[in-house]
C-alpha cells in the first residue's frame, strides 16, 4: 500500500485548480465575447494588423457552414504542410541525427495525428523525428490544433445568445486564441520549466558517459517549449518517446503536480467560460460538478486498484510483492497518487500524456482510462471537451423534457428535433469510429508482432481497442506495452481515419446546433422552464452521461477490460 499522506498533494492540487477555474474561466469568456479585458491596448493594434493581413475582420460573422468551411480549409493547409515536412525530412533542415523521411502511410497518420490535435505516434521520436521536424513543423500544429477546438467551442456557445443565425468569425477567433492565450501562458509555463531544470536549448544532442562505462548519446532540444504547449493545449505528443517519464521532460514531483495543474487549466475553466459569455455564471456550475464527479471517482478507482496486487502478476515471483505504493509499469520518482493523478487527469482531459506504462495496469485501471475516452467530456480535451458535454446536455434536456411532457428548451433557445440528430450523429460517430476498423482489424488478420501473428487474448483485445478508441477520442495515450504491431500501412492509415472522423464530425455537429440555436428568438422563462443551475440537473446530466457511456460501450467492456480479471 501507498503512504495514505501523499494523498494530500493530490487533494490539494484539485482544489488549486478548482480555485483557479472561475477566474480564468471569466478571462477566456471576456477573450471570445470580445469584452475589456487587461492587454487591449497593447494586443489590440496587433491583432487588427492580423486581421487586415490575412483579409478579415471582427466584423465579419460567419454562420455555420461558412464557419466550419474556414476550420476545413485551415485543416487542410495545415495537414499538408505537416505531411510534405515529414515525408521529406531527411532533405530539410535540423536533421542532424540523420533521422529518415517517413514512409508516405506513417507521414499520412502522423500528419493526421497532429491536425486533429491527437498526437498518437506510431515512430520512435528519437531515431525516427528530426529536429526540424520536432521544432518547426510538430509546434505549428500544436498551437493550431488547440485554438481550433476552443475556437470551434466559442462559436457554439455563441448560439445561445445570438439571433442572426451567425457564431462569430473563425479567423478572428483563432487569432485571440493564440494571442490572448496560447502564445504568452506557453511562454509562461515554458520558462516555470526552465527553472525547474526542462532543457530548452536548439543543440541536437550531447554525449554522455554513464558510470557503467562507454557513452550515450542523448537527444536535446527546445524540451521546455514543447511540452508547456503540449500540456496545455491537450496535444500530449511528448518531445521524448516515454513522455512524461522521461526525467528530462518531468524532473521531479514538483514538475509532476505543476504539469498536471497545466493539463487541468483550461478543461476545468471552460465552463465558467460558458457561464460569462452568456452572462449567467450559476449555469458553469452544473458542468463543473458533472466533470468533478466523474473525474474524481475515476481517480479514486484508479488508485485503489493500483494500489492492489495485480492477480495477473501475483505468480511471478521475480517481481516480488507491490508494495510502496510502486506497482509494475509506474514511474518510481513519483508517489502512487501522484503518478495516478498525472495520467488520469491526462486521459480524462485528452491530453494523452504518459507517465505510466498502461499496458502494465490493472484492467479496472485500465478501464478507468477507456471510459474517460468513451466521455470525452469530462473535461476532455481544449474547447471540444465541453462542447461534447453541451451535446449531452442537448440530448439529456430534450429526454427530461419528454418524460415529464414540457417542450425542451435550455437558455430560452427550444431543442428541436434537428438539434437532437446532429448531437446523436456526433455521439454516435464516436463508438462507429472504434468498432468498426477495430472489426476490419481483427477479423482481417492485420493485429500481428514483427514476427507474424499473435495468440487471441482479452489483453490483445483490450490493446486494439485502446489504440483506436485513443484516436477516435483524439487522445493519444497508448497502452504502449508493444504487445502488437501498429506501425503498419494498415494501421497508419485505418488510425489516420479514425482520428479525422472522430475530430471533424463532432466539430461540424457542435456547429450546425449553435447555428440552429442562433436562428431563434430567446424565449422569457416561465413556470415550466427547467431550472439548469441546480443539484438537481447536476446529478442528471451526470447520470446521463454515464449511462449513455456504458450503453454505447458496455460490449466490448466486457470482452476487453473485464475479460482480464476473470
Amino acid at each position: 500500500m501507498f503512504a495514505v499522506q501523499s494523498l494530500w498533494d493530490v487533494i490539494l492540487l484539485i482544489l488549486l485548480a478548482i480555485a483557479a477555474a472561475p477566474f480564468f474561466g471569466a478571462y477566456l469568456g471576456k477573450v471570445f465575447m470580445d469584452r475589456p479585458i487587461l492587454g487591449d491596448s497593447v494586443l489590440t493594434p496587433i491583432e487588427n494588423a492580423i486581421y487586415r493581413l490575412i483579409g478579415t475582420s471582427p466584423r465579419k460573422s460567419m454562420r455555420a457552414t461558412e464557419y466550419f468551411l474556414a476550420v476545413c480549409f485551415t485543416s487542410i493547409a495545415l495537414f499538408v504542410f505537416l505531411y510534405l515536412f515529414f515525408l521529406y525530412q531527411n532533405l530539410l533542415p535540423m536533421d542532424a541525427t540523420g533521422a529518415p523521411g517517413m514512409s508516405w502511410t506513417l507521414a499520412f497518420h502522423s500528419a493526421a495525428s497532429f491536425l486533429t490535435n491527437t498526437n498518437f505516434t506510431h515512430f520512435t521520436n528519437e531515431t525516427q523525428m528530426s529536429l526540424g521536424s520536432e521544432v518547426i513543423a510538430w509546434p505549428v500544429a500544436l498551437f493550431i490544433s488547440p485554438a481550433m477546438g476552443i475556437a470551434v467551442a466559442a462559436a457554439m456557445v455563441r448560439g445561445f445568445v445570438r439571433k442572426d443565425g451567425t457564431l462569430g468569425n473563425f479567423y478572428v477567433d483563432m487569432v485571440r486564441a493564440m494571442t490572448r492565450i496560447f502564445l504568452p501562458l506557453s511562454i509562461l509555463i515554458a520558462i516555470v520549466l526552465v527553472l525547474m531544470g526542462v532543457p530548452q536549448t536548439y543543440t541536437n544532442f550531447v554525449i554522455a558517459h554513464p558510470i557503467t562505462g562507454g557513452q550515450q548519446e542523448i537527444l536535446l532540444g527546445p524540451v521546455a517549449s514543447f511540452q508547456s504547449i503540449s500540456l496545455l493545449g491537450s496535444n500530449g505528443g511528448g518531445f521524448y518517446s516515454a513522455n512524461a517519464a522521461s526525467p528530462l521532460a518531468n524532473p521531479s514531483a514538483v514538475s509532476n503536480l505543476y504539469l498536471v495543474f497545466v493539463m487541468m487549466l483550461i478543461p476545468f475553466s471552460t465552463p465558467f467560460a460558458f457561464g460569462q459569455m452568456i452572462r449567467k455564471r450559476n449555469e458553469a456550475w452544473p458542468y463543473m460538478g458533472t466533470v468533478l464527479i466523474v473525474f474524481c471517482v475515476a481517480l479514486g478507482l484508479f488508485i485503489a486498484y493500483q494500489a492492489a496486487t495485480n492477480p495477473a502478476l501475483a505468480g511471478l515471483t521475480a517481481l516480488g510483492p507491490q508494495t510502496n505504493g510502486y506497482p509494475v509499469g509506474q514511474e518510481t520518482r513519483f508517489s502512487l497518487p501522484e503518478a495516478s493523478l498525472f495520467q488520469v487527469t491526462s486521459v480524462y482531459s485528452n491530453v494523452g500524456a504518459n507517465s505510466m506504462m498502461i499496458g502494465a495496469l490493472q484492467p479496472v485501471a485500465q478501464l478507468v482510462l477507456l471510459f474517460g475516452m468513451f466521455t470525452q467530456s469530462t473535461p476532455g480535451g481544449v474547447g471540444t471537451g465541453f462542447g461534447t458535454l453541451l451535446l449531452f446536455a442537448v440530448l439529456g434536456i430534450f429526454v427530461g423534457g419528454l418524460m415529464v411532457g414540457r417542450t425542451p428548451e435550455y437558455l430560452g433557445k427550444k431543442i428541436t428535433t434537428k438539434h437532437v440528430r446532429w448531437a446523436a450523429l456526433a455521439l454516435l460517430i464516436h463508438p462507429a469510429s472504434i468498432l468498426i476498423p477495430f472489426v476490419v482489424a481483427v477479423a482481417g488478420g492485420f493485429v500481428t508482432t514483427a514476427t507474424g501473428s499473435i495468440p487471441s487474448s482479452a489483453h490483445v483485445f483490450t490493446s486494439v481497442l485502446y489504440e483506436f478508441t485513443s484516436e477516435s477520442a483524439n487522445n493519444g495515450s497508448a497502452l504502449s506495452d508493444g504487445y502488437f504491431n501498429d506501425a503498419t500501412p494498415f494501421f497508419n492509415l485505418a488510425g489516420a481515419v479514425v482520428m479525422l472522423v472522430g475530430r471533424f464530425v463532432p466539430i461540424w455537429a457542435m456547429l450546425k446546433i449553435g447555428g440552429l440555436f442562433s436562428e431563434q428568438e430567446t424565449l422569457p422563462a416561465s413556470s415550466g422552464t427547467l431550472r439548469t443551475a441546480s443539484l438537481t440537473f447536476t446529478l442528471y446530466i451526470t447520470l446521463f452521461l454515464i449511462i449513455m457511456s456504458v450503453l454505447l460501450f458496455l460490449p466490448v467492456i466486457a470482452l476487453g477490460p473485464l475479460a482480464q480479471i476473470i
